[in-house]
């Protein structure tokens, strides 16, 4: 399934460049380098980050205890901060 609809990356290739690379690739950014392109409008990059977890996850098991993805669960009642904001978002004036 295509992923990001302005650099045509697929599903399929986020994975690859997640489980190929090392060090592992840790970021939407890190994927977009990894795929010889850069962030366009941003709306794919929540869908990225879940892939990234996605694959980290299947490889738990194998990690090294202080692995920072072993153990953790999206099964829970607290919210995350919003991390992947797209790079030209406005940041709102205080």
């Amino acid at each position: 399934m295509i992923v990001c609809s302005c650099n045509v990356i697929s599903d399929r290739q986020i994975r690859d460049a997640v489980n190929e690379t090392q060090p592992s690739v840790r970021t939407a950014g890190q994927v977009y380098r990894c795929l010889g392109c850069s962030a366009q409008c941003g709306r794919c990059a929540r869908m990225i980050r879940k892939l990234i977890d996605d694959v980290n996850a299947s490889a738990c098991g194998a990690c090294p205890r202080e692995c920072p993805v072993a153990g953790h669960s999206h099964n829970h009642n607290h919210s995350h901060p919003p991390t992947h904001l797209p790079t030209h978002a406005a940041v709102p004036a205080e």
